[in-house]
């Protein structure tokens, strides 16, 4: 049976979470992009990492916990590469952090054809796709990655989460092809640590073999997980593997005590996280040799149809399920929320001292 949704007002959710982050004592513009994303992610259908995820997160690693200092300054440190920055965050709020360096990398592609921004001392920056959506509707390819909050994930054949769950984001701009970006996010274990708490909150199983309990036994109940597997054995490992290592390269120190400053280690290890954010330009990409006297876009698109032509019309492209997703939300006139997730808002409201939202006043979907 299909599920009933609320439909919340965009400005009704957004004036919750920025009053969440504000009674926190982030400033206003930190309140307003971490409600840019959270509105992002939910319009999408990303449930695991809406407003309740970042908040949520906040709670337990963030600015009551030291993990994030709200108002804090980026400090943008000397190179020798024009197109490249590399920033210390300061632990400033990941979203805020975010989508000023998606914005830096955009104007870097736009000058020398690429751009990347390397961040240090971070607080996670939730969904990626969503800063990588923003720029490929804008024309341009983008990338990001980023360690984890936690080291959640066991490596392949191991016994002990040493890894996170270090998500890779891809976005391709594709709107004139099929009508969307194309945008390749997903998390290198079986599935989020997001995804557990929703389905927590709903009192749902997690899916076969994709975490393990305290005694490494598998669990599909998620009041048992101690800890998840990375995708595709050898391969999900090795992508997360690419993450600590670029991390590595910035600054990042050892996983295992990341979020965890009560941890023992040696004195001077950090526990912030990292990320790296890039941008190409099309036009820095293009040999000009077309085949058929296609142009870019045209070629892009001829590529597009060759892979979802033969048989192949029915699978679904990257990106799709997301734009799909936008379009109901934007056919219900607001965001959706499940009755859980109305709960979980409103005891953020109750937090911030603001009017919880109302349920009952709310058209369904």
């Amino acid at each position: 049976m299909a599920e009933t949704f609320h439909v919340v007002p965009v400005a009704t959710h957004e004036a919750l979470v920025e009053a969440a982050y504000t009674a926190r004592g982030f400033a206003a513009d930190e309140a307003r992009a971490a409600a840019r994303l959270a509105t992002a992610a939910t319009t999408h259908g990303i449930r695991t990492h809406n407003a309740i995820k970042a908040l949520h997160l906040d709670d337990m690693f963030g600015s009551k916990a030291g993990g994030c200092v709200p108002r804090a300054t980026i400090r943008r440190l000397p190179g020798r590469f024009d197109a490249a920055e590399v920033w210390d965050a300061g632990r400033k709020l990941g979203q805020a952090v975010a989508w000023e360096a998606i914005e830096t990398c955009i104007g870097l592609a736009d000058r020398h054809g690429t751009g990347t921004v390397s961040v240090d001392n971070a607080f996670h920056y939730l969904w990626g796709g969503g800063y990588v959506m923003e720029a490929a509707r804008r024309g341009y390819i983008a990338y990001t990655n980023c360690t984890a909050s936690l080291a959640e994930v066991v490596p392949f054949q191991g016994a002990f989460p040493t890894l996170g769950t270090n998500p890779h984001s891809w976005g391709f701009p594709t709107t004139a092809a099929v009508g969307f970006p194309v945008v390749i996010d997903w998390a290198t274990s079986v599935i989020a640590m997001g995804r557990v708490q929703q389905l927590k909150r709903e009192g749902k199983a997690l899916p076969a073999h994709a975490a393990v309990d305290r005694q490494g036994n598998p669990t599909t109940d998620p009041d048992a997980v101690a800890a998840l597997v990375p995708f595709g054995e050898h391969k999900g490992y090795g992508l997360s593997l690419i993450n600590e290592l670029v991390a590595a390269f910035i600054g990042g120190s050892l996983p295992t005590i990341r979020s965890r400053p009560q941890a023992p280690a040696a004195p001077g290890e950090k526990h912030s996280c990292c990320f790296f954010f890039q941008v190409i330009h099309p036009d820095a990409l293009a040999g000009g040799a077309f085949a058929a006297g296609r142009d870019q876009a045209a070629n892009v698109g001829a590529v597009l149809a060759d892979i979802l032509g033969h048989g192949n019309e029915r699978c679904l492209l990257p990106g799709q399920v997301e734009a799909r997703a936008a379009e109901r939300s934007r056919e219900a006139g607001g965001l959706l929320f499940s009755s859980a997730e109305i709960e979980a808002l409103n005891e953020f409201a109750h937090g911030a001292g603001v009017p919880a939202i109302d349920a009952t006043k709310l058209a369904t979907a």
